[in-house]
């Protein structure tokens, strides 16, 4: 029996005397007032689920890759600026990734050691580039990077064969790479809210693209090949 923790909502501004069984398998801590967390919660080596979503944290300790059997962890929605390099260690952390609506100014390169994880949702933060090699994440499945500020995106995107859901909407890309035409996997491509010119011919390889999205996108001059998509079902925005 998974023993778990739940103290979402609870107005806390500490956890001062919370008992933290060594057992503990899921603690939910969303929605509080945290500033910061006990060495003591990092110790807890069997927890597979953490929820710190939601409170006013500014940092989170290098000491949380002591965590190796997290599946997931959710971090969106607080006050932190960067993230321990630590993150790379948790090989367990396969299920769920979730640092959105932070203060981060750069993707952390660390996050690319995780080879097992199937969803990352870094949106909302103030992102400029990503790391120049994003092949380690070779079972991601949705990546969501939407509300950055994102300029350009690398080469290297094209080698996450597993992706099925790309979420770019509301950066300031200008081009994509012609790698995007390599995810064969990909059903759903957001592009809303950028500065797109032009499309690369690549993507119209993507045969199980079921959804594009290209609306507000003021300068953007349609590729003749986006009539044959919609012609098989893929719904294209405009």
């Amino acid at each position: 029996m998974t023993t778990r923790l739940e103290l979402s909502g609870q107005g806390l501004t500490s956890l001062s005397g919370v008992s933290l069984p060594a057992s503990l398998e899921y603690l939910d801590l969303y929605d509080n007032r945290l500033t910061s967390v006990p060495d003591e919660l990092w110790s807890l080596s069997g927890l597979r689920v953490l929820n710190l979503a939601t409170n006013r944290l500014t940092s989170i300790s290098p000491s949380i890759g002591a965590l190796r059997q997290l599946h997931t962890l959710d971090l969106g929605h607080n006050e932190l600026t960067a993230l321990p390099d630590e993150l790379g260690e948790l090989s367990g952390l396969t299920e769920y990734l979730y640092v959105s609506d932070n203060r981060l100014t750069e993707f952390p390169v660390a996050l690319c050691s995780l080879g097992r994880l199937k969803y990352l949702g870094c949106t909302d933060n103030r992102i400029a580039t990503l790391p120049d090699d994003l092949s380690g994440l070779t079972a991601l499945r949705e990546l969501r990077l939407y509300g950055n500020g994102l300029t350009a995106l690398p080469e290297s995107l094209g080698t996450l064969s597993s992706l099925r859901e790309l979420h770019l909407r509301k950066n300031r890309l200008t081009s994509l790479p012609d790698s995007l035409g390599e995810l064969s996997e990909l059903r759903q491509l957001d592009l809303r809210e950028n500065r797109l010119t032009t499309l690369p011919d690549s993507i119209a390889r993507l045969s199980k693209l079921d959804k594009l999205d290209l609306r507000w996108n003021k300068e953007l001059r349609e590729p003749s090949w986006l009539a044959g998509f919609e012609a098989y079902g893929c719904m294209v925005l405009r």
